[in-house]
């Protein structure tokens, strides 16, 4: 029998932040058995940890380092994607850093997009979990990226996203896309429509949050 899926929360843990529901209507990727809609887009441990995503998208704007990776994996209850460089980071580290995140337990690794085609492939090479391939814009080479060893892509292009998306799906109707779902319910629903098979969302930071909270007990 169909209906709502019953629902649990604890007492001092129902205040979770929830993804836009909007992503549900995604087909999702599925990995290794998992099906993954929603990635929340953060290294914040506390918003990982209190948060109702599919995944992590652990891709943060400095160089990657071990010791980042390992300590959001340990602390995640849910599947992690660590980025391992592709811009300033390229070469046999990026390698070596997609080898140790596979090591602890990483579900895939991301690449940044102007890491070149040889350089993925090494990474593709050396590891046995997805490797994921930033897009920004429309003029990317998709089947070289996927010759080379990518798996799924990350389409990343602000406000031309959907229609990035769009182009890709339509020379490659298969191909997994996980694209960036912009600021609101009305874009996430276009970018699914464009061919996103999956979401990564952006939250709030701890400061928006705790205003949020603070002005609830000044109410009170």
């Amino acid at each position: 029998m169909e209906g709502r899926s019953p629902t649990i929360t604890s007492r001092l843990r129902h205040n979770i932040l929830e993804m836009p529901k909007q992503i549900r209507q995604a087909s999702g990727i599925v990995i290794n058995g998992r099906r993954i809609k929603s990635l929340v887009f953060t290294t914040d441990l506390a918003i990982i940890k209190n948060c109702d995503a599919d995944a992590v998208f652990a891709v943060y704007p400095f160089t990657p380092q071990q010791s980042i990776g390992e300590a959001i994996i340990k602390a995640s209850s849910i599947p992690v994607f660590c980025g391992v460089g592709g811009g300033t980071t390229q070469g046999l580290r990026t390698i070596s850093l997609a080898k140790d995140a596979e090591c602890h337990g990483a579900m895939g690794v991301v690449l940044n997009a102007p890491v070149s085609d040889l350089n993925l492939l090494a990474v593709a090479n050396a590891v046995d979990i997805p490797v994921i391939i930033t897009v920004v814009d429309g003029e990317t080479d998709v089947g070289a990226r996927m010759d080379a060893g990518a798996a799924i892509l990350n389409v990343a292009a602000a406000a031309r996203t959907p229609q990035v998306v769009a182009g890709i799906r339509s020379r490659y109707p298969d191909v997994p896309i996980i694209a960036t779902g912009g600021p609101t319910a009305e874009t996430i629903t276009v970018t699914i429509a464009a061919g996103a098979n999956a979401i990564t969302y952006t939250p709030p930071s701890t400061r928006e949050l705790f205003q949020s909270l603070m002005a609830k007990y000044r109410e009170t």
